[in-house]
């Protein structure tokens, strides 16, 4: 039986893996707001562990950063699929477009409060 009439298998999920990896790969490579959010977020783990943030606290900040790629990557695809169904200008296609990006930059306003009012106190707490 081929992948497409098997209902499961370890071949099949290790293969999703891959595409799923070959995803991040690709986002890292073309995309420079995926990068910018990589060190954006490497930063954030250093501060994290240097100003000895809570397990609860941990756990929001993985999350943030997590959701964080995660969206800028629906994102990536929102703008490709759209580039692939259009080559010429549309409204509906920059709407489309502007709305994935409306979408991260509201997230990454988000991510940015909370990381605010986990660190403030904890940086106040040192002076």
């Amino acid at each position: 039986m081929d992948s497409k009439g098997a209902k499961g298998g370890f071949k099949k999920l290790m293969r999703s893996f891959g595409y799923a990896s070959e995803g991040v790969v690709s986002a890292w490579k073309s995309e420079q707001n995926f990068r910018i959010h990589t060190c954006m977020g490497m930063i954030v783990l250093v501060m994290a562990a240097l100003l000895h943030v809570s397990k609860v606290e941990w756990m929001v900040i993985l999350i943030l950063i997590f959701l964080m790629h995660s969206l800028e990557m629906v994102n990536t695809a929102i703008e490709k699929a759209v580039d692939l169904s259009t080559p010429d200008y549309h409204p509906l296609a920059k709407l489309a477009k502007d709305l994935g990006s409306g979408a991260v930059l509201l997230f990454a306003i988000c991510s940015a409060i909370i990381g605010l009012i986990i660190f403030i106190p904890k940086i106040v707490a040192i002076f």
